[in-house]
């Protein structure tokens, strides 16, 4: 097991790794968000579904899921149709449209980390995507088990609690 130094830089990679994230939705065309980018993601790769099982792939609310849901096909991107088991649910996928939106989607945030990554080698690429892939798995599936219980016990009540100090995990010194 790794020091427990190595594990308080890792947070603070992780809260930095939000720049990363955001620069790549500026690249997002203005009528499709995150959000609905994720959708036609999830489509894709899952292919049809119904809205409970997309919201549940989220791991948002329905509301949510039906906002987005509602904004992408307005845009013909994707359809809802009838689910033949269950007349009262709506089966989602993708529609042509749908489907070149998410190609330019990928050619933009491909360019942007080839862009980004144009000084690391073939290899340096090959080795982040497998550690990624490993710590995704070292997670599993979030959405599908309950949330684990904290690793340390719970703070005491306020007014037994020390003065508060100033570095977060967040900080970068």
């Amino acid at each position: 097991m790794a020091e427990q130094a190595l594990y308080e830089e890792l947070v603070r990679q992780f809260s930095a790794f939000g720049a990363v994230k955001r620069e790549m939705g500026r690249i997002l065309p203005s009528d499709c968000p995150a959000g609905s980018a994720a959708v036609l993601t999830l489509l894709d790769r899952h292919g049809e579904m119904r809205m409970s099982r997309l919201a549940e792939l989220l791991s948002v609310d329905m509301s949510v899921t039906s906002r987005h849901v509602a904004h992408l096909a307005e845009r013909g991107w994707i359809e809802r149709s009838p689910d033949p088991a269950d007349k009262r649910s709506r089966l989602l996928h993708l529609t042509p449209a749908g489907e070149a939106q998410l190609d330019e989607l990928s050619q933009r945030t491909t360019r942007l980390l080839a862009e980004r990554l144009s000084d690391w080698t073939d290899e340096e690429v090959g080795q982040l995507t497998r550690l990624m892939a490993r710590l995704r798995a070292s997670f599993g599936d979030c959405r599908a088990v309950p949330p684990r219980p904290p690793l340390r016990p719970p703070a005491p009540p306020q007014a037994a609690r020390p003065a508060p100090t100033t570095r977060t995990p967040a900080s970068t010194t």
